[in-house]
């Protein structure tokens, strides 16, 4: 397998993927809403969004560790955080269908962007990549990205490749300001001969991929 560029340090993302049930979708919500501070005062919560299309009744949420020790800290006094215990898990865990998570890390040439304003909609897209890593896809993947980019009509948020979890996985998060902005950005880039040209070269390299769309919560520090 290949081998190439990683980042210089051990900070890592880890992604997590709830089910709720379909008839306390919104009683979850109300909850995060109500008591997710009780988490983020223990580590730094990256984004927090319910899907709107693409799937239902799911929440994506991401944090962000310095280093794995960080995360058995974080985990352990979660643990014995009463306060959070008792207010928001034992009440939410009945809630859920199912939970899933992975860990994954930035890809070498991307940094955590911001969108530009609040009040917009984040687009989640997975891909399942061939075998290797970004020393082999990176960069023709890259190109595709800023082939999107260089359109104008879209914000690159983040680009994550998997560590633990289904690997070989890369989710792309961006942002547009409503999803009717995003509709036609994409029509003027399937137009475009430069976007075309670069997202065949990087489909030589690609599995499968889904989408989705995303809103994001309260309690979202990307908004």
């Amino acid at each position: 397998l290949a081998t190439g560029p990683r980042q210089n340090n051990s900070i890592f993302y880890e992604i997590r993927t709830y089910d709720i049930k379909p008839s306390k979708m919104k009683e979850f919500v109300e909850m995060v809403n109500k008591y997710f501070h009780l988490r983020t005062a223990h580590s730094e919560l990256v984004g927090f969004w319910s899907v709107e299309l693409g799937a239902m009744n799911k929440v994506v949420h991401v944090w962000k560790y310095e280093n794995f020790a960080q995360r058995t800290a974080v985990r352990h006094a979660l643990a014995n955080d009463n306060d959070w215990q008792g207010k928001f898990i034992s009440a939410a865990l009945p809630l859920m269908e199912k939970q899933h998570n992975e860990v994954a890390y930035l890809v070498p040439w991307c940094q955590l962007g911001k969108p530009p304003k609040e009040g917009g909609v984040y687009e989640w897209v997975t891909f399942q990549m061939k075998p290797g890593g970004p020393a082999l896809w990176g960069e023709a993947f890259r190109a595709a990205i800023n082939a999107h980019i260089n359109t104008g009509y879209t914000k690159l948020i983040g680009v994550f490749h998997t560590e633990y979890g289904l690997l070989n996985t890369v989710h792309v998060i961006w942002w547009n300001e409503s999803p009717d902005h995003r509709a036609a950005g994409r029509h003027s880039a399937h137009e475009d001969a430069r976007v075309v040209a670069a997202v065949r070269d990087s489909v030589r390299f690609l599995e499968s991929q889904k989408n989705m769309l995303l809103i994001p919560l309260q309690c979202s520090p990307l908004k």
